[in-house]
This record gives C-alpha cells, structure tokens and sequence, in this order.
C-alpha cells in the first residue's frame, strides 16, 4: 500500500492535458520541419532574389501550413477597402505568436516587418531577414535617418510594412499603448496606415503558454488612414496619429473578443 505522504503527491500531480501532448510530440515536429524546409528554400532564393519576393511566398507558405496543421480558421473582413497593389503601414494588434502566420497567409500584400535589433543578431536568421528587406529598430538609439531610408527604398519597390506598435505581446487581450516612433516615419513618409484587428489568436496560444488550441480566428482589414501632410513631424504630431489608430483597433479588439457578449478567450 502507499504510503500517506506519498498518496498525497501522486493525488497532487497534474496531467498535462491533450493540446499540450499535441502541441509537443505533433505541432512543434512539424513546424520545425516546415520551418526547415521553406527557410533552407527562402535562403537559397535570397542569392539571385535581392528584392526577398520569393522568401516572401515562402513565409506565406509556412504560415498558411501552421494555420491548417494546428486547425486555426481564418475569416477575413475589409480587404475590400484596401487598393490591391498600393503600398501600406499595416498596424495590428499582438497578442500571440500566431498573428503573424494569421496576417501573412490572409493579405496579399508583400509584407516586410519593423523588428528588434536583437533579432539581426541571430545567426543565419538575422543575416536573412535583413537581406529580405524586413528593418531592425534599435530602440535605445533609433536611427530615425536611416530607417526613413530604407522605407523609401521599400517603398519604391511596392513592398507594404506590418508593424506591432504595442511592442510586444499582451497579456491580457487588451490592446496597450501604440509607440509613436513608428508613426513617426509614417507621417515623413507620406504613407497610409492600415489599421489591423487580429481576433481570437489569443485562444489559439496565448503568451507564456506552451499549448496550441485550433480556434476560430478574424482578422478586421478597417479603412485606411492618412497621416497629415506635415513637412517637419513632431513626437506629439506621431502621438496624435497613434491614439488616432489604436482606438480604431482597441474598439474592434473590445467589441469582437472582450465584450461580455463574446466567449471569453
């Protein structure tokens, strides 16, 4: 017979539940190999494909197979506003990992992102997605001139922008502030912002969560806004121009998932 004490832990232990054991013995094998796959092809392409076309299909692709194995249904709304073809700031919500795969495999757009620094310092990686045409922010010491630079230059080649301007993940569903500098560039650049709510992904693998869930995910394509014409930009003009996009987004986000109307998340 057990012992009392150790009754007690064996009644104490936990077993992780069934997405758990999926997520780890089926999706990250697959992903990994996914990511094995498209990413040794997209690298390989990146040798006679400077403008990262090519990668970029191949970062649609991958995308489009995380969405379909771990069973996340996309419904798109408001692709109708936007001009096929013409240039955007996508700005989105972020509130999982899956928004991006989300984004990329539902707007037919060839999208660079605005990234951390310390992401260019992974070996391989860093090297690729720069040579992709995705930007790096050093946030301690943005090179304002610089970035505006490399825009332009995307821009001259049709390439759209997606921007996460909470900087991070939320915990919580809820939309946070929107950094200004990022609206910063757009006001100088002349280019119309996109507002993007991402509805659900927090169902599907919430942040500090090691298990995927297939949900039923939306994506709010809303009407695009343009920055004003001002020559010199200040940090305040960004600011505006930021509360401007984020209470497009947190609405859409509070109405669509975190009204007590909606199954909670």
């Amino acid at each position: 017979m057990l012992h009392k004490k150790q009754y007690i832990v064996l009644s104490n232990l936990r077993i992780p539940p069934f997405h758990w054991w999926r997520t780890v013995f089926y999706l990250i094998p697959a992903i990994t190999l996914y990511t094995i796959v498209l990413g040794a092809a997209s690298i390989v392409s990146s040798v006679i494909d400077r403008r990262g076309y090519f990668a970029h299909a191949c970062a649609r692709a991958w995308s489009w197979l995380i969405l379909k194995t771990t069973g996340v249904r996309v419904a798109v709304e408001g692709l109708d506003r936007i001009t096929p073809g013409k240039t955007y700031v996508f700005v989105s919500n972020h509130q999982s990992i899956y928004d991006t795969p989300v984004v990329f495999a539902s707007l037919p757009y060839q999208l660079r992102i605005i990234a951390k620094e310390s992401l260019a310092r992974f070996p391989v990686l860093g090297w690729h997605l720069r040579r992709g045409g995705h930007l790096f922010v050093d946030r301690g010491h943005p090179d304002r001139g610089g970035i505006l630079r490399r825009w332009r230059a995307l821009v001259s080649e049709g390439l759209s922008l997606l921007i996460y301007a909470e900087g991070t993940r939320s915990p919580d569903g809820h939309v946070a502030h929107f950094k200004a500098g990022s609206f910063l560039l757009a006001i100088e650049a002349g280019l119309p912002i996109v507002p993007l709510a991402v509805i659900g992904t927090r169902q599907v693998m919430p942040k500090g969560r090691l298990r995927t869930e297939p949900a039923d995910v939306r994506l709010v394509v809303h009407d695009p806004i343009q920055p004003p014409a001002i020559e010199t930009p200040t940090v305040r003009d960004a600011r505006a121009l930021a509360a401007r996009v984020h209470a497009v987004v947190a609405n859409a986000v509070e109405t669509l998932q975190n009204s007590p109307s909606q199954p909670c998340s």
